[in-house]
């Protein structure tokens, strides 16, 4: 991968959308609607003939093609069974494509709704989805894409905020005390787990990448595929309370464990990885900050409130991360 622009998408004009879409062979009708993305740049097309299509521009720098390809292989297996997900459409003679600066894939247009994750039944549906996807992640490893790991969300990360003096001065001290020792919580519950499975995982199972029909569950994005432990695609749809929490976890696992097995290990790394996703998320809005679209939508980054809050939430993981793990529902 070359050295990421610091304004990667400058040059990506409606013109060049359109260009690029109809550089593979399809004929446009000059409609184009921008999609809701910051780390891709996704837009809606209209088609001279047949439904609209979306097309997503890959960030620059981001992924090798390799990557990229074995995210729509992922994606092709989960299709061969039966898994309602959203492939990229084969077309101009594969499914990623280039123009100049630009690498880009075309999809069909799914529609749906937000997901309700406070409803048990929904969750069981989620379950039993996710299941059927760690069903197929389990059965060989990814080659070309990256691990969530402590290395690659935590340390890498918290060396990114320091090193290029994202912290403000006065509360440096406080924040690299408090996430030194989140992070030692973290190996801590690594350890309380034992050898945990990896597997090939969504990644960022959270209900903004997921559209509901009548039908149930739709994944729209594997942008963030990679290779963890099977409760990351579990616990972001958590929330609330610890006892609202542990009936979401009986619902989720109720349908999970009609698909895959589970090992009950895995609860120990609840708030560890919710301690990682907090610390990586901070890294990925610095380094996403000189695209434009960055300062725009997350202004409250620049402020120090928002690293006050980062203290204290990251104290708050430490105290979650002491206490006893979620448990299912006998």
């Amino acid at each position: 991968m070359s050295a990421p622009s610091s304004t990667p998408y400058a040059t990506l004009t409606p013109d060049r959308v359109l260009d690029a879409v109809e550089s593979i062979g399809l004929s446009t009708d000059g409609r184009m609607l921008a999609l809701h993305s910051y780390e891709n740049r996704v837009y809606q097309v209209g088609m001279d003939q047949g439904p609209p299509v979306v097309v997503k521009f890959y960030r620059p720098g981001r992924w090798t093609d390799e990557a990229i390809l074995e995210e729509h292989e992922f994606v092709s297996e989960l299709v061969a069974a039966e898994l309602p997900v959203v492939p990229a459409l084969e077309c101009g003679g594969g499914v990623l494509h280039r123009f100049g600066d630009f690498r880009f894939s075309v999809f069909p247009r799914q529609g749906g709704r937000s997901p309700e994750f406070d409803d048990l039944d929904t969750l069981e549906w989620m379950g039993r989805f996710i299941g059927r996807i760690h069903a197929v992640g389990r059965t060989r490893p990814f080659r070309h894409r990256p691990a969530l790991n402590i290395e690659t969300f935590g340390e890498a990360s918290r060396r990114y905020l320091f090193d290029h003096h994202w912290v403000p001065d006065e509360l440096a001290e406080a924040l690299a005390a408090v996430m030194d020792y989140a992070l030692g919580q973290v190996v801590a519950c690594f350890r309380r787990a034992g050898a945990v499975r990896v597997l090939r995982l969504h990644g960022d199972c959270h209900a903004g990448n997921v559209l509901w029909t009548d039908d149930g569950p739709h994944f729209v994005d594997f942008d963030d595929c990679r290779t963890g432990p099977a409760i990351q695609d579990l616990w972001m749809c958590l929330s609330g309370g610890r006892s609202d929490m542990t009936r979401q976890l009986d619902a989720l696992l109720e349908g999970y464990e009609m698909f895959s097995s589970f090992d009950a290990a895995e609860l120990h790394l609840v708030e560890a990885l919710r301690t990682l996703r907090m610390i990586h998320y901070t890294a990925w809005l610095a380094r996403r900050w000189s695209d434009p679209a960055f300062p725009a939508a997350f202004p409250w980054f620049a402020s120090p409130r928002y690293w006050q809050d980062l203290v204290l939430n990251l104290r708050e993981q430490v105290a979650l991360m002491d206490e006893p793990p979620l448990q299912a529902l006998p």
